[in-house]
């Protein structure tokens, strides 16, 4: 279980998925063996943010740290982050929708354009059903305050929300998301080109929709979660 997941599960995960699959195991004993075998789990650098600032952004922090969604697209949060693979640079852009926290929109570019952040939008919206109106959260970048960015917002209908100034906490989840990226792929993988960097972020991102489980969401990956609570 360990090697299958190339070392990015704890002893917590590893019990809850034994268990998943039919086998009972306690997690004491999952612990002291993964500890005599000398198997332990990436331990991501928790990100320090800079202190808070005045709410200046223009549009209002709807979210306000809520990041619980009762429905799926009710909340969703956007941002982007960067690569670096010998000198040069991959961004990535992705749409989270916070029920679960499923990865429904990414994209990448090797500079951080408008088009990046309207594309990743476009192609969340392709995921709403007829009625939903999600608020879509994100930081005070400059490409979630240009005019066309808002206005697409506006024609479908959706609640725009964000961050207040300098407070990366009030986009804490998505953040996480990137922290995790970084630590169980691409340190890991050591990419040599930016081609291998973009397959393998799209094998890692559809892993950790589909397979990657969540012990917060009772041992299931995000679109496992999601299948399973929408089921008529």
């Amino acid at each position: 279980m360990y090697n299958k997941h190339k070392g990015r599960y704890g002893y917590r995960r590893i019990a809850a998925d034994l268990c998943k699959s039919g086998r009972a195991v306690n997690l004491k004993t999952v612990q002291r063996l993964m500890h005599e075998l000398g198997l332990k789990a990436l331990i991501r650098v928790k990100k320090r943010c800079a202190p808070p600032g005045p709410e200046d952004g223009i549009a209002p922090n709807l979210l306000r740290q809520d990041f619980n969604a009762l429905a799926p697209n009710e909340k969703w949060v956007t941002d982007m982050t960067e690569f670096n693979v010998k000198g040069q640079k991959l961004h990535l852009s992705a749409c989270m929708d916070l029920y679960g926290g499923e990865v429904i929109a990414w994209r990448t570019s090797t500079r951080p354009m408008f088009e990046l952040a309207m594309k990743t939008l476009e192609d969340a919206l392709e995921r709403l059903n007829p009625g939903e109106r999600p608020v879509l959260h994100s930081d005070q970048g400059w490409h979630y305050k240009m005019r066309p960015f808002r206005a697409l917002i506006a024609q479908s209908g959706i609640t725009q929300s964000m961050s207040r100034k300098g407070n990366c906490f009030d986009n804490a989840v998505i953040e996480s998301f990137f922290g995790t990226v970084k630590e169980e792929f691409f340190r890991l993988a050591k990419c040599e080109t930016l081609k291998q960097l973009k397959d393998g972020l799209r094998d890692y991102i559809q892993y950790y929709n589909q397979e990657r489980i969540k012990l917060k969401l009772n041992g299931l990956s995000p679109v496992q979660f999601r299948l399973q609570n929408t089921e008529m």
